[in-house]
């Protein structure tokens, strides 16, 4: 017992040491806590002081400085926010100014508004008149650049003054009437003896200080304003062949143009009646189309008056033809006889008969072409082929004429040669000795013998003939379209009959007679071009002139057609024909190039063999031998008609092309009409069947009988079943009507789609 009180007591004491021991390292761990607190708090303590010390030893420029660190990078946010509102702000206005741009471009189109505001009151037919007079304004702007810039002006500053030379003065004979205003009128007397003519320029090979080389810049002239002519026609062409593009425009024709035609962004009250008239024509021509593609017709009466028709017009272009001939031969008669002893009409009769043949026969075409009984487009296309036709013949039989006066003109030229000679014999002879060194006679210009000109006089004819038919075209809409409406506006009033829609009622716009008219005139343009420098400009004029007069007529003095019909969205018929035209307007100008020597004593050839030979003079001064061989071998037959036959097989095979590419089109334009009646029809059938479906949605569809004679097994019978059609039939499967449900049946999930379906299934039966 002792023993263990004495162990108990050993362990007691041991206990009590050891917690003696505990305390004692707790005591001493919190001291070091303690002096570790301390510590710290002395080094957060000192770390403040130095704090403090740094600050207060920042001076004023340290401290300003650092204000200014903050400020740049609060400044920089700033800046950053700015700049993106800016961004913002900028592109805003860069919308809006394109907007305004393209607002402003459409309002730099001359004649934009005025052919519009004619379109939506008139149609899209007498609209085109206008957008093709339009084009040829600037098409003659450019020539016009041409001739006045490189031909006229170098002239007029740099060339010799009036009355420098025998081909610059007007004659001693005609100073008295020269400047007369029945002269002046006929582009004779100081006209004739001008920059507007041919015969006025001088055939010296540079002039002025610049050593303006001013037959060829002639010659360059006149070649290139038909080639650029030729370039742009093409080109307009090519452009307007994609107007016609694809695209289905019958399809629910009616139902388009009733709910989009009306323009909701509209403002202006006459810009909204515009529209309204617009809309109202856009609808008349549409009812004309459905018309003419329902009309039935006698086909044996047609063809009957369709034969008559077409032989009264070969009579009418046959009379015509003679009248002309007539009346040149009559010209040509009294040209040789003198002009001084006849009177203006015998002066004129050749320019007058054709105005008035220009004027009357598109009438009484018009009158035949109401027995054929066609369609109005094609009506006018026929309309324009035979006016067209007449145009030509009258054209032509004035060239012929032309040529013929050319013939007599070549052959005075000869006997004025011939005089010329004896003149200056006579001049020099017993006036001055043999051997004397005196200074040559000096002899007026005015005063020296000169010869015909046949340049100048086929330029006159030009000139006259435009500026005839300029006046015929202002005279008959002042008379034909004014002074007829204002007589049928106030006296329908006190008439026997009504005077609007009886006879004579208002006159209706002529579409085929006045493109026509642009068109020939714009031949004779190019045709005179070349000996009357002047013929762009007054083009020009009248251009501008017929414009703001015809936009002022046919707005007050014309009605619109009982048929508005639509015209084709591209203006290639005008253009096929002006191509046309361009190039008969080329062959006799080529002609008498190549072929009719220069006259002897006016023009920038003069002196020359023939007028082309100023180019092989310039290779010959101006450029080294070795071009002007390349130049002689490229100009060489035997390698332009090689290109020739190329470039017509090149475009047999184009046009080839382009057919068979029209054809695949027109082919797959069928593919796709019918392609979109069998949706339409699907789609309908989709419908009813889910009418169907939601009008009796808990019936099912009893599995299909197995026909007798077919050993193919259920399951794989079943598996081309559309998981859908198990879906939405009912609740229990249609593969297996014992399964509750499709989703259960093992043969529905083998289907090829399976993986996705059953997914989208749990969402249908959801909806469902």
């Amino acid at each position: 017992e002792r023993e263990r009180e004495n162990e108990e007591e050993k362990d007691v004491k041991e206990k009590k040491r050891k917690k003696k021991k505990k305390e004692k390292e707790k005591e001493k761990e919190k001291k070091k806590k303690k002096k570790k607190k301390k510590k710290k708090k002395e080094k957060e303590k000192e770390k403040e002081r130095k704090r403090k010390r740094k600050r207060k030893k920042i001076g004023k420029k340290e401290r300003v400085t650092l204000a200014q660190g903050i400020n740049v990078h609060l400044g920089t946010e700033m800046m950053v926010w700015f700049l993106f509102f800016l961004f913002c702000d900028s592109f805003q206005k860069w919308m809006k100014f394109q907007r305004d741009f393209e607002n402003f471009k459409t309002a730099c189109i001359p004649w934009e508004m005025k052919i519009k505001e004619i379109e939506s009151h008139f149609g899209s037919s007498v609209a085109s008149y206008f957008i093709f007079l339009r084009w040829m304004y600037g098409i003659n702007m450019i020539l016009f650049g041409l001739t006045f810039g490189l031909v006229m002006v170098p002239e007029a500053l740099m060339g010799k003054p009036y009355g420098s030379l025998p081909r610059k003065t007007v004659p001693r004979a005609e100073e008295a009437t020269a400047m007369n205003f029945a002269t002046l009128w006929d582009f004779s007397g100081f006209a004739q003896y001008s920059v507007l003519f041919y015969g006025y320029y001088n055939n010296q090979r540079t002039i002025g200080w610049l050593k303006f080389r001013m037959p060829l810049s002639y010659f360059l002239v006149g070649v290139g304003s038909i080639g650029y002519s030729f370039m742009i026609v093409t080109r307009t062409m090519a452009k307007n062949a994609n107007d016609d593009g694809g695209g289905d425009d019958t399809s629910f024709n009616f139902s388009w143009k009733m709910f989009t035609s009306w323009d909701y962004l509209i403002g202006n009250p006459e810009t909204a009646d515009n529209k309204f008239a617009s809309i109202t024509t856009s609808f008349k021509e549409a009812i004309v189309e459905e018309q003419e593609s329902r009309k039935e017709e006698n086909i044996h009466l047609t063809r009957f008056l369709r034969v008559l028709a077409n032989f009264l017009a070969l009579c009418t272009l046959a009379g015509s033809g003679y009248l002309i001939f007539f009346v040149v031969r009559r010209s040509q008669q009294f040209a040789l006889e003198g002009l001084e002893n006849y009177g203006w009409w015998e002066r004129n009769e050749v320019n007058t008969v054709m105005s008035l043949l220009g004027m009357f026969c598109p009438t009484l075409f018009d009158v035949i072409s109401s027995l054929e009984n066609y369609h109005p487009r094609i009506a006018l296309r026929w309309q324009l082929g035979r006016i067209f036709a007449l145009f030509l013949g009258n054209l032509y039989t004035f060239i012929i004429a032309l040529m013929d006066e050319i013939n007599l003109k070549l052959e005075e030229e000869k006997i004025v040669k011939y005089n010329m000679t004896i003149w200056e014999a006579s001049l020099y002879n017993g006036t001055i000795p043999e051997n004397s060194t005196a200074p040559p006679i000096q002899v007026d210009p005015a005063d020296v013998p000169r010869g015909p000109c046949w340049e100048t006089m086929v330029g006159q004819e030009f000139v006259r003939l435009t500026v005839s038919d300029m006046m015929t075209t202002y005279i008959t809409i002042l008379i034909g379209d004014f002074l007829r409406a204002v007589f049928v506006r106030f006296f329908n009033y006190c008439w026997c009959w009504d005077l609007e829609y009886g006879f004579p009622s208002y006159s209706e716009f002529d579409i085929s007679g006045n493109v026509l008219g642009l068109i020939f005139n714009q031949g004779m343009i190019w045709m005179g071009s070349f000996y009357a420098p002047c013929l762009p400009a007054i083009n020009v004029f009248r251009l501008h002139t017929s414009m703001y007069l015809q936009c002022w007529a046919v707005m007050c003095c014309n009605v619109p057609q009982e048929r508005v019909f639509k015209a084709s969205r591209s203006n290639n018929f005008y253009m096929a024909m002006l191509l046309f035209i361009l190039f008969l307007s080329t062959l006799p100008a080529v002609y008498t190039i190549v072929s009719i020597p220069p006259s002897f004593d006016c023009g920038p050839f003069s002196g020359k063999t023939r007028m082309f030979e100023v180019i092989s003079e310039t290779l010959e001064h101006d450029f080294p031998s070795w071009f002007g061989k390349v130049f002689g071998y490229a100009s060489n037959p035997g390698l332009i008609l090689p290109f020739i036959l190329l470039m017509v097989l090149s475009i047999y095979y184009l046009n080839a092309t382009s057919k068979s590419y029209k054809e695949a089109n027109l082919e797959l334009k069928k593919k796709l009409q019918s392609q979109a009646e069998e949706n339409k029809r699907r789609n309908k059938q989709k419908a009813q069947k889910s009418n169907e479906q939601e009008e009796n949605p808990f019936e099912t569809e009893p599995p299909p009988a197995k026909p007798k004679g077919d050993k193919q097994d259920e399951s794989t019978a079943n598996k081309g079943k559309n998981w859908f059609e198990c879906l939405v039939m009912g609740n229990s499967c249609v593969c297996d009507p014992r399964l509750p449900h499709c989703l259960d049946c093992f043969l529905c999930s083998n289907h090829p789609h399976n993986a996705e379906s059953q997914v989208l299934a749990y969402f249908l039966r959801w909806l469902v």
